[in-house]
Formats: structure tokens, sequence, C-alpha cells
């Protein structure tokens, strides 16, 4: 059985393609467009579904729509009802696009179809499984669980924001859901907002903005007590009311009325790019502590309702790492899986999957470790290919194969150099996993100032994440699982840290930016914390053996991984847009499969560009 699992029309449009339950190819479409987070129909990512899969259209025996786009044009009537005379600004705008595109969504995506290839309409059948289904179904059906409990958790689908839901075997009860305009990730959304950064791409820099507040400041627990007591109520349960006087983003153009915030916290909303300051960092790290307190309440009702022992996540709230890594320590439930792609992009893959065992009740025998491999679903390209695209820019290159390859890495990565690491199939999801990834020594005191000014160019603050050998994880982090998809923080070791300053929470961002926290100060956080990508030789054994070469010569069994883009743009696809971004900073090496590329050789470059804010 063939199905197409289709994302679209909101942020981070996707496809994905699964063959009698097993997924085969899945891609984002802002991989092939350059255009980050694109929102439009995949067409890109379908063909390459398409062709990965050597089947057309005419082939398919269902695609599914990842949410009821009915369900959600009925939310937006009922809002812009309930709250009149307000938002007829923004109604004037929505409605227009609404019924252009999403009432008539049928026909727009048999229209899309049609211009990747000719197939009978009469023949395709089409299903749209509701938006936090699709994410349910991300989660559990991939999942080596038989049952499990599954949490969802994300802006807003039709009118859900989270659900709790019961998967076992091939079925998926929703028991419980919060509804709009109620919601934990437009609470998130709406600090994001606030402390400068945009709404849908920034919540991860909110995320790594956090660790910098005074945990020790009478101030946190202020904005804390004032974040309780006026902007949310927090129910036993973990469900939420939102007092909707200080929000905007119901019927508004904003997510906040900015005078009241002003007004409750103190200071007017950051100004982007603005210099951070320190009342800005606590107040991030108050609403991660809040946001931290709501998931571990909604998973405890998640056990209470279901009685199973493992847990599911999926949902954009899901990619909260730091909050998933406290849901894990308090050991509510014995093990924790989160889908890679939790945000819109994997409802590609529930809505496919749901089709597969919801629609047609297809019997489930789950995998171990998961059905996911690794996240590795995108496109990978051949020595021909590289050696076509990159023709026209005349390179300069070694090929070294086997071995040699990974000892002749480590020892660049040993000298210091950044590489731009290009192997394999590109991940599914927001994370490089090692397939397109750019790598360091994480031992080095200058590489995260070095990675973020010269290669990134972005904030000074934002952390890296270690990929370390899942075998040799349990000596550096106090981690008691595997992390292969990069979605759990956890502390380093204790004889692993440095002696800080005794004022240490009381120093400035920048000066606090600048002390040695361990013995591995590129991917410590200040809070001593890691993003951990444990790395598994029987899903990447490019990456696995790159690093344990590393491990050989160096003693470190773990390098520094941050994705292969630059601030604005998305994770590079093709060996042109590696090789591009490799000449366009000041990376010293690009290895493209067994093509090695030394900066220093490379001929003059004279295509600079302007990277985009993100």
């Amino acid at each position: 059985m063939n199905i197409l699992g289709i994302s679209a029309f909101y942020h981070d449009s996707a496809a994905c393609l699964i063959q009698d339950g097993r997924i085969v190819a899945a891609a984002q479409e802002e991989r092939f467009t350059r255009n980050k987070h694109d929102a439009s129909f995949p067409e890109n990512a379908v063909k390459y579904c398409l062709e990965h899969s050597g089947l057309s259209i005419d082939e398919m025996d269902a695609i599914a729509f990842y949410d009821k786009p009915f369900l959600k044009f009925e939310r937006l009537l009922e809002t812009y009802l309930s709250f009149a005379p307000k938002g007829v600004r923004s109604f004037v705008t929505a409605i227009p696009v609404w019924l252009k595109e999403k009432m008539f969504l049928k026909k727009l995506i048999y229209d899309s179809l049609k211009e990747i290839e000719e197939y009978d309409k009469e023949d395709v059948t089409l299903l749209f499984p509701e938006h936090h289904l699709s994410h349910a179904a991300s989660a559990f059906y991939p999942s080596k669980f038989d049952e499990a409990a599954i949490l969802t958790i994300d802006g807003v689908g039709e009118w859900a924001t989270a659900s709790i839901c019961h998967g076992k075997g091939n079925e998926i009860k929703i028991l419980r859901e919060l509804k709009f305009p109620h919601s934990l990730g437009l609470l998130y959304s709406a600090f994001t907002y606030y402390l400068g950064f945009k709404v849908n791409s920034g919540e991860y820099k909110l995320m790594g903005l956090a660790p910098y507040g005074n945990p020790e400041s009478e101030l946190i627990q202020d904005y804390i007590t004032k974040i309780k007591s006026e902007l949310v109520d927090i129910r036993a349960d973990g469900s939420i009311w939102l007092n909707q006087k200080y929000f905007d983003y119901a019927t508004g153009l904003r997510m906040v009325k900015d005078k009241k915030w002003e007004e409750l916290f103190g200071f007017p909303r950051r100004e982007d790019e603005a210099e951070l300051e320190q009342h800005e960092a606590d107040l991030a790290l108050a609403i991660q502590m809040v946001t931290e307190e709501i998931v571990i309440l909604m998973a405890k009702g998640a056990k209470k309702l279901t009685g199973a022992n493992a847990i599911c996540l999926a949902g954009g709230v899901a990619l909260n790492c730091v909050a998933n890594g406290k849901l894990q320590n308090e050991g509510i439930f014995d093990e924790v899986y989160i889908q890679p792609a939790a945000g819109d992009a994997g409802g590609a893959v529930g809505a496919a999957l749901a089709a597969q065992y919801i629609y047609f009740k297809d019997e489930r025998v789950p995998e171990t470790p998961d059905s996911m491999h690794g996240a590795y679903l995108g496109p990978d390209y051949h020595k021909i290919d590289v050696e076509r695209s990159l023709r026209k820019f005349k390179p300069v290159f070694n090929e070294i194969s086997g071995s040699e390859l990974y000892k002749k890495a480590a020892e660049i990565l040993d000298n210091g150099n950044v590489v731009g690491w290009f192997n394999g199939r590109m991940e599914f999801g927001p994370r490089a996993l090692g397939g397109r990834s750019i790598i360091a020594d994480p031992r080095r005191v200058d590489m995260q100032k070095k990675l973020n000014l010269k290669i990134k160019y972005r904030e000074s603050f934002r952390p890296f994440a270690p990929s370390v050998l899942a075998e040799h994880a349990a000596d550096y982090f106090e981690l008691d699982s595997d992390s292969p998809y990069m979605l759990l923080v956890q502390s380093i070791k204790e004889d692993l840290k440095k002696q800080v300053p005794k004022d240490y929470n009381q120093l400035p961002l920048r000066e606090k930016l600048a002390v040695q926290r361990s013995d591995y100060p590129a991917i410590t956080h200040i809070d001593f914390s890691a993003r951990i990508q444990t790395v598994h030789k029987e899903t990447n054994p490019e990456y696995w053996n790159l690093i344990d070469a590393f491990r050989q010569r160096t003693g470190c069994a773990m390098v520094v991984n941050t994705s292969f883009n630059v601030r604005g743009e998305p994770i590079v696809c093709t060996p042109e847009d590696a090789y591009r971004c490799f000449m366009n900073t000041e990376m010293d090496y690009l290895v493209i499969g067994e093509y090695v590329f030394a900066k220093e050789d490379q001929p003059e470059w004279t295509d600079k560009i302007e990277f985009d804010k993100d």
C-alpha cells in the first residue's frame, strides 16, 4: 500500500511517502526552494518522494492532508464572532485568503498535483485527519511501543491546542483536548514575540536565551508570579486558561498587547536585533520554567488517563528539548519518545500513517528502535551528481575513500578547523544529525564564538550541540537513554565541570559567556547543560566512523554539531547548496562524500551574498 502525506499552507510544508507502513521518504519544501519555513504546496518535496520510490500519483492508495481546513475556518469565524466588534482589520485581512485558498483546499491539492504529473483524479482518495491526530500518529506509530500515552502540544490546529491520546496497536484514541484560544504553544510564542524574536522560528532562540537568566534573582520569581496571576491560570491536570485581555492573536495582527505587557513586566517589547539585557534573559527563564511546569502536569495527566509506561510527544512544543529533559528526569514514564520532526512538517508523516492504520486499519508491527530510520529520509547524492553540479565552480578537491577519509577529517578537526560535513541522505526535521552538519572540535575555548560569528552569522549567545558516540554518551552526560534526534537536554557530568566565579550568576550576559564552564566549552551551555545527539552506527555509519576516528586520535568521542546553513537560510540540500554555503562563510573545509575541499585551495569566489535574518 502506497500513501502520500502532505502538510502545507501554514509553515514548514512537507511531504512523506510510506509503503506498507514503512516510511521511505520525507522532506520539507524549504530545502528545495531555499525559502525558510516555506508554507507553499510542497511540490518539490512531493516530486522527490515520488522519484525516490519510483511511484506515480496514480499508484497512491491515498493522499492524506494533515488537518481539516473546514474546521479551521469554523474556528476562525466563531472566534471573530465571539470577540466582535474587535478584530475587524484582522478579519478583513484573513477572510479573502481563506475563501480563495483554504475553503477550496481539495481543488488546490488536485490542481497542485496536476502540476507535478498527469493522473486520474477519480482514482485519488483524499483524506483529511485532524491536525492533532496527525501529530499523535507521527509520534506513536513510528515508536517502538505497542502501547503508549501520546501528548501533543502546539500553537493551534483546528480547535485543539493540545491533546492527550492513548495509542495501542494500530489504534489511537483521543482522550482529552485543550481548545483555542488557550494554548501553551501560543503562550510561549507570545514571549518569543515580546522578547524580540520571530514567531514560529524564534522559539528555540528563547529557549537558548533562558539559561542566561539569573536563577538566584528575585526578579525571576516576581516574573513567574505575574505570569501565573495575570496571564495564565494553570490547573492541576495541566490544562490552562489564558487571559485574553493581554493577548492579541485571536483577532488581531500581533501576538500580545504591547502596552499591557510593558505595564505588567516593567519594560517595553525588545526590538529585533537590539542588544539583549539581563531582565529579558530573566523573563525568558521565567516562561521556560512555567512551560516546563505545564508540560510535566500534562504528562502526569496523560499517565493518569492511560496508565501507560511510555509516552510519545509531538507538536511544536515537543521541540523544547529543555522541557523534554525535565520530563524525562521526572520519571513519570519509563520511556519517552519524541517525533524528530515534531512541528508541522511531521504532520505529513502522521497524516500518512493515520491513513495506513486508522483509515485502512492495517496491522502495525512496531520497529526497534523506531521506524524513522534516524530521520535520514531526504535526498542523497552520488559521485556523478556531485561532480556534475559543482563542475561550473571549477573546485579543487582531493578524493579520499574508506577509513583514510575519516582519519583525514579527524586530523582536520583536531587542528581546530571547522568542517562542512555532507554525507548520505538529508535529515527530515529541524535538526542536522550528521547528514548535513557543520562540525568542529568541542574542546576549543574559542569554538562557540567562531561558529556563531564567522560561520553561522548569528547571535553570540546561541549554544551548540554535541554529537557523541552512543556507546560513550554516559562518559560525558547525565543521560540514561539514547537521544538520536537531539531532542533532550541534560547536564554534563560533574567531574567535567570547571570551577566558576562565585558571582557567576550575577555576571552580565557577555561576561558569563566568556567563562570556561567545562573541559568541552564549545558544547557546554552556561547552565552546564547540552542538547545531546547520540550517534548510532546502525543508522549513520559514516558519521559514527568519523567521530570514532576523532576519538581514536584525541580521546574525545564527540564533535560539535550545528546545522549546515547560515542564519536565515534552510539547511543545505544539494552539493551546490553546500559549496555555496562553504564559500560564503569562513568554514575551513568541506567534505561531500569522498571529496575533501580546502578553502585555501578554491578559486576566487565572487558570488558573495548577504544572508537574511531568520
